[in-house]
């Protein structure tokens, strides 16, 4: 900062680097580097996510929430401590499919399990937040390492299944019946917003099994045998609920566990699908925090085409872009689509590397990569300043000049006509 006066309001509101930082984190370390250029600018840390892994951190992180605690299982039934978020007036609740039934639930290096994963954990924190006496709810479905359907949330909340000795493979595997008689009665009374960013339907060439499994470890003999179990479980679950809801966006959403909300839908107060950067900037007072400020700063780890599709960063350069605030984007990883597309929100993608590296050195450097970025953002806002400065001191000393000259042909026009005319000698 150079004493001139041009302090600014940054609103730092970036994403999760998947693997490596939180947002939280990032947000921290983009506003450390800033500090090191502009130190005496206003940072405004606020923290984002997509819905999925990491929503939880980025809503505590706003403050008006406080942490709660319940037993569960993890994907493959080991036992855990599950966390939630319970609001200030103890009204409302918010969840995380992935605190329970995620990927990084499972240890690294550990054999992927998708035909035996199972989201009853989820299902377990949804029941302890009933019992807290909580009806309205948000939860996050992104990064789950199941492809159920649902199935275990819902067993967890009374739902119960029955086989006829006859196994087909998948998350459960003896499977004839769907019995929703002894579903927990509270349901009625539940307002649930599901943060969701995908429109895939359950079944199908673009179905839960077919798009996310391999991303959970399935092998193409995999797919196909949850194909087949999906199959016979959303025949029997929309026969027994009364609902058809395979074919609805985002029923394959999380391995297709907002299918399985989707049939009990119509037995709750409300319920709805909501883009999740959407939920989060609402939960997190996101729109507030942009009135006044000069710049906006977002990121996630990596900008890339699917970034067209409602990531973060692009949410973020909409809603900075109608404000009329402009905005900058920082990427573990950038590519050319991600770049068009955020500059279609009038946002500029830089990326953090500072040379080649592995993405292994990368992500293990990833703390003092994004704190440099921040840093070199701010010099580059500070070099547009002093452009700005100069182009300004131009103009006016133009404008000085011109007046002048003004002046001066003024006065001298003034000073003929006062002159009196010399009369003519014959």
């Amino acid at each position: 900062m150079t004493g001139r006066g041009d302090r600014l309001r940054v609103l730092l509101a970036p994403d999760s680097f998947k693997g490596s930082l939180s947002s939280v984190e990032v947000a921290r370390a983009l506003a450390d580097g800033w500090a090191l250029a502009r130190p005496h600018d206003e940072l405004i840390l606020a923290p984002l996510a997509d819905g999925g892994e990491g929503m939880l951190a980025a809503m505590a992180a706003a403050g008006g929430w406080g942490w709660q605690e319940c037993p569960a299982h993890d994907p493959l039934g080991r036992p855990l401590t599950a966390r939630w978020l319970l609001s200030a007036d103890g009204e409302r609740a918010a969840v995380e499919l992935a605190e329970a039934s995620g990927l990084s639930r499972l240890p690294e290096g550990e054999p992927r399990a998708p035909l035996a994963a199972t989201t009853d954990g989820t299902g377990e924190i949804l029941q302890a937040v009933l019992d807290a006496g909580v009806r309205h709810v948000v939860m996050g479905v992104g990064g789950s390492a199941t492809t159920d359907g649902g199935a275990g949330l819902l067993r967890a909340l009374g739902v119960w299944y029955r086989g006829s000795g006859w196994p087909l493979p998948g998350p459960i595997p003896d499977l004839d019946v769907v019995d929703l008689a002894a579903l927990d009665p509270r349901i009625g009374e539940l307002e649930l917003r599901i943060a969701c960013d995908v429109t895939n339907p359950l079944l199908g060439e673009e179905g839960a099994a077919a798009v996310y499994a391999p991303q959970k470890g399935a092998w193409p003999e995999d797919v196909v045998k949850l194909e087949a179990w999906l199959t016979q479980y959303a025949d029997l679950l929309e026969t027994a609920s009364g609902t058809r809801a395979r074919n609805t966006p985002g029923a394959g959403a999380a391995g297709g566990t907002s299918f399985g909300l989707l049939c009990l839908a119509p037995r709750m107060r409300a319920f709805e699908l909501v883009p999740g950067i959407e939920v989060v900037m609402q939960e997190t007072g996101f729109d507030q925090q942009l009135v006044g400020a000069d710049l906006v700063v977002t990121g996630e780890g990596q900008i890339d085409a699917q970034t067209a599709f409602g990531k973060t960063a692009l949410g973020v350069a909409r809603r900075a872009a109608a404000a009329g605030v402009p905005c900058l984007a920082v990427g573990g990883s950038v590519t050319p689509e991600g770049v068009t597309a955020l500059a279609k929100a009038r946002a500029l993608a830089i990326p953090i590397l500072d040379g080649p590296m592995t993405l292994e050195d990368a992500m293990s450097r990833a703390m003092p990569l994004v704190t440099a970025a921040g840093e070199r953002l701010a010099r580059v806002v500070e070099l547009g300043a002093l452009v700005g400065e100069r182009r300004g001191a131009r103009a006016e000393a133009a404008g000085t000049t011109e007046a002048t000259a003004k002046a001066t042909a003024t006065a001298g026009a003034r000073t003929t006509a006062d002159v009196p005319a010399r009369e003519s000698v014959a």
